[in-house]
């Protein structure tokens, strides 16, 4: 095979992460759970300047979708919500291999709570078996504390420990709030699959990793599902002797870029010059073709972080920059809000990569990204309020 350009390894992987110009028929609630099973998880977060990020991910590779069929997908049990990079939304096809081990969460620490909480532990537990679908919010606070993020009640730390422990699943969200039933309720034919090895679900998660990235570096894949990279390499050494990862010479890399065996037609096209294209679109800070930033400055050449935990004077680019994916490169960031009962769709500012040539071509494609994601978020007047060139602000509002 030919040495592969690194225009070709972006262009893989944005069509690896479903983010190519491929025209596609109308999204259905079946496309939502395949986007999913594409990318291999969700990742959740509650800011909601605009949509929420799981439900922004997947407008960035569906456009027009309705949103309350991801919901549905996690009521019908198609779903499940776990930690893997983070906490996320995943195919219920892969529970077998979470239930494997504690991969991120330290399983010794885990059990440990529920020694030292017995009492609490069985006391939620009790709530749960009697009464089913609980919330944090449905105990009253007995020790002072108000509840939520910051300061958390007892029985919502014990809910967490075990849902981590899996002895309580996510049935749904209310207001984005997890509802919590027992396991065996929630997801009942989870007793009946086969138990998994530890080494089994890490090589998985490895050749997961390769479907989604297309063509990557080791050192790029444990990120994906925060593996330690002790542990890729040995999965990577287990796969490569039963010739079920394959490798490739990269310009420009020092080391090769492996990739699944499945997409070796494409690559071999890409080698071969014909390069997948992208969509012009909108990305999550949580999308998973950039949430790690060292890929995306290796990659795509951009100085990418987020700012939401900054104090509003050391921003730089604003409260939640979102980055614009344009011909397969990350040519600039927005920092978007959704009004959503004044039905504005405000752009705080808009700041291009430097020797980003703004012509006819990147207004119409920008323009027409920016209306179909406020028209989306149900806000269809678009305002851009600040950008380096102030007649593209112009040009770009409605």
């Amino acid at each position: 095979m030919q040495t592969l350009s690194q225009a070709a390894v972006r262009g893989l992987m944005i069509a690896a992460q479903g983010l190519d110009d491929t025209p596609q028929p109308p999204a259905t609630k079946n496309a939502v759970r395949s986007t999913l099973r594409q990318i291999h998880m969700l990742q959740l977060d509650s800011i909601n300047v605009v949509a929420r990020s799981p439900y922004f991910v997947l407008w960035s590779r569906l456009g027009d979708y309705n949103p309350l069929w991801l919901d549905e997908l996690l009521e019908e049990g198609a779903l499940f919500e776990y930690w893997s990079n983070a906490n996320c939304l995943l195919p219920i096809e892969d529970y077998a291999w979470y239930r494997a081990g504690s991969r991120i969460i330290e399983e010794k620490r885990l059990a440990k709570w529920r020694e030292e909480h017995p009492s609490l532990a069985e006391r939620v537990m009790n709530h749960v078996r009697t009464y089913g679908d609980t919330r944090a919010a449905d105990f009253e606070s007995t020790d002072g504390k108000k509840g939520g993020w910051s300061d958390p009640k007892d029985e919502q730390i014990a809910l967490e420990y075990l849902y981590f422990l899996g002895e309580l699943m996510v049935r749904k969200r209310h207001n984005f709030q997890r509802v919590y039933d027992l396991r065996e309720r929630v997801y009942p034919d989870g007793d009946k699959l086969p138990s998994v090895a530890f080494t089994d679900a890490h090589d998985q998660f490895v050749l997961y990793t390769l479907q989604a990235l297309g063509v990557t570096k080791a050192e790029w894949i444990a990120d994906y599902f925060r593996l330690r990279n002790k542990w890729v390499k040995a999965s990577l050494q287990r796969l490569e002797k039963q010739n079920a990862v394959m490798t490739v010479a990269v310009e420009g890399w020092d080391t090769p870029g492996y990739l699944h065996p499945d997409t070796l037609q494409q690559v071999e096209a890409a080698a071969a010059g014909h390069i997948p294209q992208s969509k012009t679109t909108l990305l999550s800070p949580f999308d998973p073709l950039v949430w790690d930033r060292g890929r995306v400055r290796d990659l795509f050449g951009m100085e990418y972080k987020n700012e939401f935990f900054m104090p509003a004077a050391k921003r730089q680019y604003g409260y939640f920059s979102v980055p614009i994916l344009y011909h397969n490169a990350l040519i600039g960031r927005l920092d978007p809000k959704a009004h959503r009962q004044e039905g504005v769709f405000e752009v705080k500012a808009l700041h291009l990569e430097p020797g980003v040539v703004v012509d006819d071509e990147l207004v119409v494609a920008l323009k027409a990204t920016l209306q179909a994601c406020a028209r989306w978020h149900k806000t269809p007047q678009v305002i851009v309020r600040e950008s380096a060139e102030p007649s593209l602000a112009k040009r770009l509002s409605d």
